[in-house]
């Protein structure tokens, strides 16, 4: 009984670091395809990061432009995190899919970050844009029977 308290504390048994690697859309452990998460709030751009300004959090690699972004990022983690994993909001809504994204391609709505696919004349935020009220209820309904 003991073990199984520790285990509860340390947070290790129900640790979401699998699910995280598994559902994320991280290639080589690199979120966002090593742009900048900060960058998208503050500047309202999509910024590379610099590896050598790299930053594990939670099974994910984030890449940051200057070393202020890097620290805001530590101080509120999931306030900077690209909503649905990293995966394109439009495909997570229309047909729960996880679908690759352009890091180029983004929307902020009601401080969290949005990424799009935008690819072979197939910029899928434009479709978003149409019915972003219904397509965001259906991407959280979907994300959640996803990864929890």
């Amino acid at each position: 009984m003991t073990f199984i308290f520790i285990m509860l504390a340390s947070g290790t048994l129900f640790s979401q670091e699998p699910l995280r690697k598994k559902h994320f859309n991280l290639k080589d452990g690199i979120a966002i395809q090593g742009y900048d998460p900060v960058a998208y709030f503050k500047q309202n751009k999509a910024e590379k990061g610099k590896k050598e300004l790299s930053l594990l959090y939670q099974a994910a690699t984030y890449y940051f432009s200057t070393i202020e972004n890097k620290e805001e990022f530590k101080k509120n983690a999931a306030k900077y995190e690209p909503e649905y994993g990293g995966w394109c909001a439009y495909a997570m809504g229309s047909s729960a899919e996880k679908v690759s994204i352009d890091p180029a391609t983004f929307k902020i709505v009601n401080g969290k970050l949005y990424l799009f696919y935008n690819k072979f004349f197939n910029n899928t935020l434009k479709d978003w844009n149409k019915d972003e009220p219904n397509l965001k209820t259906k991407a959280d309904a979907s994300w959640i029977k996803l990864f929890h």
